[in-house]
């Protein structure tokens, strides 16, 4: 289920509330000017519409809907449950989060509520149900947003309790528990789930939540943490849909987000949406992961762009500016990868508190004047010209990634061999290859059905949970390619080692064994010679075991052993990659398995130049081409067509010129 549209929806966040109505009227004038048609209200509004325990006041939230009906715009409405009024914490202490140090907070700044908390249910709930029956039937409403950003962990005593009860539910008895967390280590054998406390600084932990003397107890709190916010989300849902059966509900992602395993969360979002904030100096094919990975959450189905600065972020120590032009590219490049909205933070600027330097559609002086209103403006018209071209497309990938929260968890909890391995970056190595070698890739979960794809890239899989390792044998049994890397294949579901020669479920299908792995700081690099290469990080010294040496270290004394392999299995192959190649290694690597299948992409000459493909719900292809870089480009249309941006006809005969930072979406014929 997603909102329906006759174009994507445009504008963003909306906070009226903080100004009188004369600047109502002014902000309405001014949408229409920049082709905002789609509002986000209400996100921080509970202080505002419940004052006090017995009382609420929708008055202002009225005047808001019934304004943007009035003007012909739909909203996206929040239920404000994300911030606590200061008067539910001060008159409910209970409701306050309890740090990883063990101290109490007292109310302030936001995402403050503990999730375990019944009080905070009970008047979250209260109010979604409020809302919904007042605003159900509203011609303005196009979809529900719950609460905002989802995030946090609490280590309170309430916590605590439903910690063990989601303890009793999983293991059912201390003995599985036991054996599931390896507690015969260190004489941590539990008789009684009342026995256990969360994973803090004050009980396995001493320098960070990522540094804990047992990591399944840890692993589990994460899952405890996404389950019980979890809980938060669908209680609200709950009630809404006791009144509003219709209309799609969802809540704002933030993407790559280590705290939530947003797969666990996707059966239950009626379409997925996200915040994209990428450091203005990452790689293109960053945000490009992150939408790739919202996409892929409710298999393969376009999501919302909820949130994207339209100029500046306010909450990084230097918060850089968007160039000219750098924002239409950044809107096209979500559109690209399946967003089917472009909203913004914040439509007017706010006048006080920390994001009042914050990127705004509309200054703190209310102009339309300026090059960002400007931009927003001609992006706003174009959008109107591509009208629902996009709406409901979807990406015809060959090629998966699998993204697996587990295996970033537990890579990243556990003591060796280096923690200086992070799996985010891992992980984008490996996808900015294969974007950049012009493949289509669908980021998938390890539950995903892998039938589709001739390649599937597997990085960092660190642990292997279920049937996935007989799933990617039967993608290689087939025809197909998989590629694992180095710390793939160590641990099972509890994070306990396999008892068997890495890497574990996987050596089958990669041919290989391996006993010992070297880690070195990170200036340390390893010569790989045969494709020009260096590693870094971590050095697994490879036996072969059916496989063939691609590439092998050059120097110490496992000089000559296997750094990359290559095995024949079925009628497909295995790859292994047993170390952190520099990006030109890894480049390297990703193009001979993608040249395997034909899938090199026909742009992959073109440095700085992105493509995706799209296909619309009545077969229609669309080609999205996105040149990243200061300099035209000219390209050679493979196929005629007619780019939708400009009307023109492209093909053979008439090449297609690239402004700096432009872009073209080609309707083929």
């Amino acid at each position: 289920m997603s909102p329906s549209s006759s174009r994507i929806p445009y504008g963003g966040d909306y906070n009226p509330e903080q100004w009188p109505r004369e600047v109502w009227d002014a902000d309405h004038w001014l949408f229409g000017k920049a082709g905002i048609d789609t509002l986000t209200v209400g996100v921080f509004s509970w202080s505002l519409t419940q004052p006090a325990e017995d009382t609420y006041d929708f008055t202002v939230l009225d005047r808001v809907l019934d304004r943007a009906a009035a003007e012909g715009r739909q909203v996206c409405l929040a239920t404000g449950t994300a911030a606590l009024p200061p008067w539910l914490a001060k008159k409910y202490p209970e409701v306050n989060r309890t740090d990883f140090e063990g101290r109490r907070h007292r109310y302030g700044q936001r995402h403050n509520f503990c999730p375990s908390s019944p009080v905070y249910r009970r008047l979250a709930t209260a109010m979604a149900r409020r809302l919904a029956e007042r605003y159900a039937d509203h011609p303005a409403l196009l979809a529900w947003h719950i609460n905002n950003e989802y995030g946090g962990v609490c280590y309170c005593e309430l916590c605590a309790d439903a910690f063990r009860d989601w303890l009793r539910d999983k293991y059912v008895t201390p003995a599985a528990l036991n054996d599931a967390w390896w507690t015969t280590f260190w004489s941590h054998r539990y008789t009684d789930f009342a026995e256990i406390e969360p994973p803090s600084a004050l009980t396995e932990h001493w320098r960070g939540p990522d540094h804990t003397a047992f990591q399944g107890s840890t692993l589990d709190y994460f899952r405890f943490t996404t389950d019980a916010l979890l809980g938060c989300f669908l209680a609200e849902k709950e009630v809404i849909r006791a009144h509003d059966p219709v209309t799609p509900v969802t809540t704002n992602f933030m993407g790559m987000f280590r705290p939530l395993d947003y797969h666990r969360w996707a059966p239950h979002l009626d379409f997925a949406s996200w915040d994209s904030y990428p450091p203005l100096d990452a790689p293109p094919t960053w945000p490009a992961l992150a939408h790739d990975l919202m996409r892929g959450l409710k298999d393969g189905a376009p999501f919302w762009l909820m949130e994207q600065t339209p100029s500046t972020t306010a909450c990084r120590d230097v918060n850089p500016l968007r160039r000219p032009g750098e924002l239409r590219l950044a809107t096209y490049q979500a559109i690209a990868h399946g967003a089917d909205a472009a909203l913004y933070f914040q439509l007017r600027a706010s006048r006080g508190a920390c994001e009042k330097y914050h990127g705004a559609v509309i200054g703190h002086a209310g102009r339309d004047d300026t090059r960002v209103f400007r931009e927003v403006a001609a992006l706003g018209e174009e959008l109107a010209l591509l009208g629902d071209a996009s709406l409901g497309a979807r990406t015809p990938a060959r090629t998966a990634l699998v993204f697996d929260w587990d295996s970033w968890w537990a890579l990243e909890i556990s003591d060796g061999p280096s923690r200086l391995v992070k799996y985010q970056d891992v992980v984008h190595a490996y996808y900015r290859a294969a974007r950049e070698a012009g493949a289509d890739l669908d980021v998938v979960p390890h539950t995903a059905d892998l039938t589709p794809y001739d390649v599937v890239l597997a990085p960092a899989l660190h642990m292997v949970k279920g049937d996935l390792a007989a799933r990617l044998e039967a993608v290689a049994d087939r025809g197909g390619t998989v590629l694992a890397t180095f710390l793939s294949g160590r641990v099972d579901a509890h994070d306990r080692a396999f008892l068997t020669d890495v890497p574990g479920p996987l050596a089958p299908l990669m041919g290989i064994r391996i006993d010992e792995w070297d880690a070195r700081r990170a200036e340390f690099t390893q010569p790989i010679p045969e494709i020009g290469s260096a590693g870094r990080l971590v050095f697994e010294i490879v036996q072969l075991r059916g496989a063939e040496a691609v590439a092998t270290y050059g120097s110490d004394f496992y000089a000559g052993t296997p750094a990359v392999t290559r095995n024949a299995h079925g009628d497909g192959e295995g790859w292994y990659v047993a170390t952190a190649l520099d990006q030109p290694g890894v480049d390297q690597v990703v193009r001979r398995v993608l040249a395997r299948h034909d899938l090199i992409g026909p742009y992959a000459g073109h440095q700085g130049v992105e493509t995706a493909n799209r296909v619309a719900p009545d077969g229609t292809r669309l080609l999205f081409l996105l040149n990243h870089t200061a300099e035209p480009v000219q390209l050679t249309a493979h196929a005629d067509a007619t780019d939708l941006l400009t009307g023109k006809r492209v093909g053979a005969a008439e090449p297609l010129i690239l402004d700096p930072l432009g872009v073209a979406v080609l309707r083929l014929q």
